[in-house]
Parts: C-alpha cells; structure tokens; sequence
C-alpha cells in the first residue's frame, strides 16, 4: 500500500470517528419550534427525535380538533427542520463543508 493510501485511509478513520463523536453529542441538543403563537411547542433532538410536545389547555376544543390538529402538525415539521438544520451545522463544522453521501 502505498504512503498516500495509508494516509487517506487513517484520515478517512479520524474523519469517521469525530463525525460518531459528534452524532452522539447531538442527541443531546434540542431544538424547539411553536405554531399558533405559541399554543403548540414541539422540542426535537439532534437526532431528530421529537422529545416533547406542548399543548396549551385553551387550545383544547372537541370542537375544533381539527385546528390543534393542524398547529402539532406545523409545530411538529418546523422542530424538524431546526434539528436538521443543526445537524447539518454540527457536522459541516466536522466535514469543513463538504457533501459526505450518506451521512444524513
């Protein structure tokens, strides 16, 4: 094996071991998102796991489940996108910036 691959490949390895570091580092970074001004908030980890939900009790109508219905909703896919958002900062910070195939 030549100098360069041997080289390549024990960066490859560092590479790989800071990006696992960081991916259980960041199931412990949360992220929080709200929809309807703050009737629904959604809380999302880093490892893209909503870990809670809450609900203002005025919110709360048999007769009108469908509005709550669609602030989880909102709340739910915004907390989403910030913990991908944080993930993607998290590991670009590790990357330099590069496109890894597979990493997410």
């Amino acid at each position: 094996m030549s100098k360069k691959i041997g080289d390549f490949l024990r960066q490859a390895e560092k590479l790989q071991t800071e990006l696992k570091k960081a991916q259980d580092g960041l199931a412990e970074r949360t992220v929080e998102a709200s929809a309807g001004g703050g009737m629904v908030t959604v809380v999302a980890n880093g490892k893209l796991e909503i870990v809670s939900i809450k609900i203002d009790p005025e919110v709360v109508s048999k007769d009108d489940v469908e509005m709550l219905e669609d602030l989880i909703l909102a709340a739910v896919n915004e907390a989403r996108e910030r913990a991908q958002e944080l993930v993607m900062t998290e590991m670009s910070k590790i990357t330099g910036g590069m496109n890894l195939p597979g990493l997410m």
